[in-house]
């Protein structure tokens, strides 16, 4: 079936989903497979949950009888390219969004400021590879004059297939750090695979990025696209400066040299936010928000989903930063922990993922910060941290290969009054110990 047929059957249908635990009444099911898993397998039950079409793509599971089950070469290129085609016939502008850390906050703000004037889509969750982006993408409506899409990367060449589907008209990389260096290779394997997302716009032509002035990796590829600055400097088109980060961050923005000062108070932990605020506040100010409509909009967001989010207990102030980490983030996080104005702290700290051969080196390097560090008591998790030296001295470091060791240790302990950062990647699961703390 060619794509202008399938996508007329899209267009009769209510959803696109991709899981029989969810096939909302008229939906189209695409059959994807995965490592453990195949959705052909699962057509018939997806026609029987609800769906109106099941697209699939092994003909063992094809009944020609059956004109409700569609066959094709390939399900996830075809979702791909259904959602390539949506997105070219409904016209809506596109922002295209990656980098290593802050992507998924700075996307939350944007949509947060965008929305006061614009009818916006944004990517939900992390739905930012190859198979979140599509579905994205066939969630736009004619409703939507704009769209927020964001866009992850763990190896060479991920964002280059991801723009070539979501085709953005303008762009922003909120930075480039140490993250998933086991599929690319080095730190420049980051910055080449975060500057395909300027390699598409450059090539496309006409489009514009907005860029953080200040970030020397991201000024050195910008090359002859059309930016849109934003930074510390006075002339930039957006510029601001951190007033205060005890806890939340509060800082002052201004449009140019000599714009109106805007002061704003966020519910953003950690001064590492001060960038991905200042993005939102630029992209706002491009699309026409008004100034003091993005100062509200920035002050009654609340981050969530374990994401810089400041949580008070009954017995503890906690810092959950528990979805993601890599040195630069570790590094960004610790640093701002530091300059914390608490009596007693805590940092209870999980393995950072995907590193590859540099990894024993970058956990040594944060155990080294941790030194520098005079907290109450530091908790290590995980094989990696396991691996590193910790001088004899330190003894309010301790180290558990689990998160679950760790948890039967603190509810014998009745841990209180202390300010607890709490940081690893997400597949060391940190935020199971929320709820003993």
């Amino acid at each position: 079936m060619n794509i202008t047929n399938l996508y007329k059957i899209f267009l009769g249908c209510t959803s696109v989903t991709t899981d029989t635990r969810n096939c909302p009444q008229g939906s189209l099911f695409f059959a994807l497979k995965g490592s453990n898993f195949n959705g052909n397998q699962f057509a018939a039950k997806a026609l029987e949950a609800g769906s109106l079409y099941a697209v699939i793509d092994e003909q063992e599971y094809n009944d020609p009888t059956n004109p409700h089950l569609i066959l094709v070469n390939n399900c996830l290129k075809t979702l791909q390219q259904l959602a390539s085609y949506h997105r070219e016939q409904m016209g809506t502008k596109v922002i295209g969004i990656t980098g290593t850390n802050g992507k998924t906050t700075t996307k939350e703000l944007i949509a947060t400021i965008l929305k006061e004037a614009h009818s916006v889509l944004y990517t939900q969750g992390n739905l930012n590879n190859a198979i979140g982006v599509p579905l994205t993408l066939l969630r736009i409506t004619a409703y939507h004059d704009l769209a927020v899409i964001e866009m992850g990367a763990s190896h060479p060449g991920d964002i280059k297939e991801l723009v070539d589907i979501a085709d953005p008209d303008y762009g922003i990389i909120t930075n480039v750090g140490k993250a998933h260096l086991q599929g690319f290779g080095s730190f420049e394997g980051v910055i080449k695979t975060k500057g395909e997302l300027y390699d598409y716009l450059r090539k496309k032509g006409d489009s514009t990025i907005f860029i953080n002035h200040d970030n020397p990796y991201l000024m050195k590829i910008l090359g002859n696209l059309n930016p849109i600055y934003y930074g510390k400097e006075d002339e930039l088109y957006v510029n601001g400066k951190i007033i205060d980060c005890s806890p939340f961050l509060t800082f002052m923005w201004k449009a140019g040299k000599e714009g109106e000062e805007h002061i704003v108070h966020t519910r953003l932990i950690g001064d590492y936010n001060f960038d991905n605020a200042l993005a939102a506040v630029t992209i706002g100010r491009f699309f026409g928000v008004d100034p003091h409509r993005i100062d509200i909009a920035l002050e009654a967001y609340t981050p969530d989903n374990s994401r810089s989010q400041m949580k008070e207990t009954e017995h503890n102030e906690l810092i959950i930063d528990a979805y993601n980490a890599n040195p630069t983030s570790m590094n960004a996080s610790l640093n701002n922990f530091k300059q914390m104005k608490f009596p007693h702290k805590m940092a209870i700290l999980g393995d950072m993922k995907e590193l590859g051969e540099t990894s024993v080196e970058e956990h040594q390097r944060i155990v080294d910060q941790l030194c520098e560090c005079n907290w109450d008591r530091i908790i290590l998790v995980g094989d990696e941290f396991a691996k590193t030296d910790i001088p004899a001295e330190k003894d309010h470091f301790e180290r558990y290969q689990t998160v679950d060791e760790v948890i039967n240790i603190l509810k014998k302990e009745n841990v209180q009054n202390a300010t607890i950062l709490i940081k690893g990647s997400n597949s060391m699961h940190l935020n199971k110990v929320v709820d003993v703390l």
